[in-house]
């Protein structure tokens, strides 16, 4: 095992995930990553699949996106329904929440702190359901293609995590990957923009405020400057840096997974807040990037706990539900 964990970050394991893909060390990267998910509902990968070149020109994609004009960047705009992410939302038009059903205590919070970033969101190019929103190709030349390349090159990393789940619980490893096949999974290219310091730590305004995802797994790369916070396991309301790591994909579980294997795995809170001993330049808080890619298994499949995660001492909790039902009630109260 020593030779697969690497360490962890404020207590997330960091793994290399090589072993696993190369096949030397499958079991002892599985497990590693499986203790990290019951632990923590986090873990951190190194060798993870996604070429660096790839990650480095999908960031320079995104501050060219971010660099246009507000007037450009809403020739895509994002819906105003919050079940269809896709196209460009603008700072203070999202309120990312754990409140999903009172509308009136979600637009309260929303004008209390804001959350101050813009987003771009996109998906399987022949979602019928979800079509994507994109900016006229002269705006930004070679944009679209650049987000649908990245999109399925996260996905191939994707299903090698959910092989490496699956091989933890000793199931088939590809008990999971038959109900991912992308259709419904999200590509989020985030900017947070410079923001006075005192705001944020007075709470006048928000990164992203206090919240759990809610599909299989989150891929998030982030640039060096942070922010990102994890709950501590044990103490609901107190959260520890989740600091980056060079080269490093972070990766969490959300709530339908957590579900999903019989609350075998966690799905934890998290929130972004001002980076730890931030460089704060005439009390501004530099900008932050960071591009999460977001796996949901298919919307038409009706799924039931893990095998692996249930026994007749520890019956399933949950009974089987529908993916688009969970998925689009969840999605429809963040906005």
């Amino acid at each position: 095992m020593s030779s697969v964990l690497l360490g962890d970050a404020h207590g997330i394991s960091v793994v290399d995930f090589k072993p696993f893909l190369d096949g030397s060390a499958k079991q002892d990267v599985a497990k590693a990553i499986l203790d990290s998910f019951k632990r923590i509902g986090f873990v951190y990968l190194v060798n993870h699949g996604i070429p660096p070149e790839k990650s480095k020109a999908m960031f320079e994609w995104s501050k060219r996106f971010f660099a246009l004009p507000e007037e450009k960047k809403l020739l895509a705009p994002h819906p105003p329904s919050g079940t269809h992410h896709r196209g460009y939302s603008a700072p203070g038009v999202e309120k990312v929440t754990q409140v999903y059903d009172n509308k009136e205590l979600i637009a309260n919070a929303r004008a209390k702190a804001p959350d101050v970033k813009e987003s771009f969101e996109c998906g399987w190019a022949e979602n019928v359901g979800m079509p994507n929103i994109w900016l006229p190709e002269d705006v930004l030349p070679g944009f679209r293609e650049a987000c649908m390349d990245f999109y399925w090159t996260c996905h191939e990393t994707e299903l090698q995590i959910l092989r490496a789940v699956t091989v933890a619980l000793g199931i088939s490893e590809d008990y999971l990957v038959k109900y991912h096949h992308a259709h419904d999974n999200q590509l989020r290219l985030l900017h947070y923009p410079s923001v006075p310091a005192k705001d944020l730590e007075e709470e006048k305004i928000t990164r992203i405020d206090a919240h759990s995802d809610f599909a299989s797994i989150t891929l998030l790369l982030q640039d060096h400057v942070g922010g990102l916070e994890v709950e501590i396991p044990g103490k609901p309301g107190e959260f520890m840096s989740a600091p980056p790591i060079d080269g490093a994909l972070i990766v969490n579980a959300g709530d339908f997974m957590m579900r999903w294997s019989n609350d075998v795995i966690k799905s934890t809170m998290h929130r972004v807040r001002a980076p730890p001993n931030a460089k704060v330049v005439d009390g501004m808080i530099p900008p932050r990037y960071s591009i999460p890619y977001f796996c949901c298994p298919e919307f038409s499949e009706v799924v039931k706990c893990l095998p692996g995660t249930f026994s007749d001492e520890n019956p399933a909790k949950y009974e089987p539900i529908s993916v688009q039902q969970y998925i689009l009630q969840r999605l429809a109260a963040t906005y």
